[in-house]
């Protein structure tokens, strides 16, 4: 039954903008203010403007929640029915009871096991009359609204941590100033001073003596250095439930050369003929097994170039090999591409797809093509092999963002490595594309945030 003007003690309502199609309230004349039950209530943003509270809104199923995020308006010390005075935070947004739309104030409060998850205080109800001895005299809605969020134009803004040892890194600061011109707020946080509190019902990640707040996303771009602890703290945050870009697990296979190899092989994807062996009694064999001199050593969890030695005979194939054993450093030995003329292409690929491509030339003598090793890069048209080798390669290896730096040889193109945390700056200059921004979009897309309109 809808009644025109109406409202009985309970209704049936909706908040839109926090994402809570559908809500059971309790009028109460006896509050001004509307409240809302939210647990892990969080500030962000810059001078803690923004708000972030988790809620559960579907009375019967505890283990549903949703997360909004809000402007705080006002702090305001609220008195409760039980006389217990609370400080609470003020957020603005829109209430819809039946036909009737209006923008109002609405305080946050963290009350477990409440049935009702709001109040509907008297400045909401402005316009209505209460009739006490009655129920849902408004539309009546159905919780089964919320299996349709995803199909909704509902948009929030994210807390977006950056795993990183550097600070002002051009590619974090181009990722942060992407995130805050789509609304969100991205902050630096150095790996190695997370430290976890690892438990089966509250697993925490610590930093800087504090607990830290729930991030909606954990963007890692964690150095080789330190790798094992990187991906031991992307973990934790995969336990708590954040959408972390790439996974832990993807980030060790793409790190350790020798798994992400045989990961390429497993899915036969082209590269060039690799070979492994622990013992020193096997480096004439390791040798045989490749196509002769020259050959290209390297250790299994180098990167930019270093830790990569080109052995242009076998003798100096067998000293480079001997030497690495000697030092107990895992490696793999491949054949060398002439064929490539000190070139490789990098392509950049977001969500499955290749956004943007360069081919990078080394510097003089130098075999390595690597940016960081002092080469250049042109833009580059790729052929649709080459798109479709390194949209495999990223899949292969379980990444949502990597860098595919593939060879051209007569035989064809052949992935060379899968990087997980592949820089920017060279890849946006030479082609004029703002990667850090589709990043961004990726990640919203990811967590069913709607466009900017």
């Amino acid at each position: 039954m809808k009644t025109k003007n109406y409202v009985g003690w309970e209704e049936w309502v909706s908040l839109p903008k926090l994402n809570l199609p559908a809500l059971i309230a309790k009028t109460d004349t006896g509050a001004d203010t509307s409240a809302l039950h939210a647990f892990n209530i969080q500030t962000f943003g810059k001078n803690n403007q923004m708000v972030r509270f988790g809620i559960n809104p579907i009375d019967t199923d505890e283990r549903f929640s949703i997360f909004c995020s809000a402007k705080i308006i006002d702090q305001r010390n609220i008195t409760s029915s039980n006389g217990i005075a609370e400080l609470r935070y003020v957020i603005e947004t829109d209430l819809i009871i039946g036909d009737v739309k209006k923008k109002i104030p609405i305080t946050l409060t963290n009350r477990e096991n409440m049935k009702y998850k709001m109040i509907i205080g008297r400045s909401a109800l402005d316009g209505f009359q209460i009739s006490v001895d009655k129920s849902f005299l408004q539309t009546v809605l159905t919780y089964d609204l919320y299996k349709k969020l995803k199909n909704s134009s509902y948009r929030r803004a994210l807390r977006i941590g950056i795993l990183s040892l550097e600070p002002n890194n051009y590619s974090n600061l181009k990722i942060i100033n992407a995130a805050e011109e789509n609304g969100h707020f991205c902050e630096i946080l150095n790996t190695k001073r997370c430290y976890l509190n690892i438990e089966s019902d509250n697993p925490e990640v610590h930093y800087d003596g504090k607990v830290l707040p729930h991030y909606d996303v954990i963007i890692p771009r964690i150095g080789p250095s330190i790798t094992k602890y990187g991906m031991a703290v992307v973990r934790q945050f995969e336990a708590m439930g954040t959408f972390c870009l790439n996974s832990s697990i993807s980030i060790g296979t793409s790190r350790d050369k020798l798994a992400a190899h045989q990961a390429l092989a497993i899915n036969r994807i082209p590269m060039p003929d690799t070979a492994f062996a622990n013992s020193p009694h096997d480096t004439k064999n390791i040798i045989d097994l490749s196509t002769g001199a020259p050959l290209v050593v390297k250790l299994l969890e180098s990167s930019q170039g270093k830790g990569v030695i080109l052995a242009e005979t076998k003798k100096a194939a067998s000293s480079v090999i001997s030497a690495f054993q000697k030092l107990n450093a895992p490696f793999i030995i491949q054949d060398f591409i002439k064929d490539a003329n000190g070139s490789d292409l990098r392509l950049f690929v977001i969500g499955g797809k290749v956004i943007a491509s360069m081919m990078r030339s080394s510097s003089d003598d130098d075999f390595r093509s690597n940016l960081h090793a002092g080469g250049k890069a042109i833009t580059v048209k790729i052929t649709q092999e080459e798109r479709r080798i390194a949209k495999q390669a990223v899949k292969a290896m379980g990444l949502n963002i990597a860098g595919v730096d593939i060879l051209r040889s007569n035989e064809g193109p052949k992935v060379l490595e899968v990087n997980s945390s592949p820089g920017l700056q060279g890849i946006e200059s030479i082609n004029d594309i703002n990667i850090a921004s589709l990043i961004i979009d990726y990640v919203e897309k990811r967590l069913g945030l709607s466009k900017i309109t």
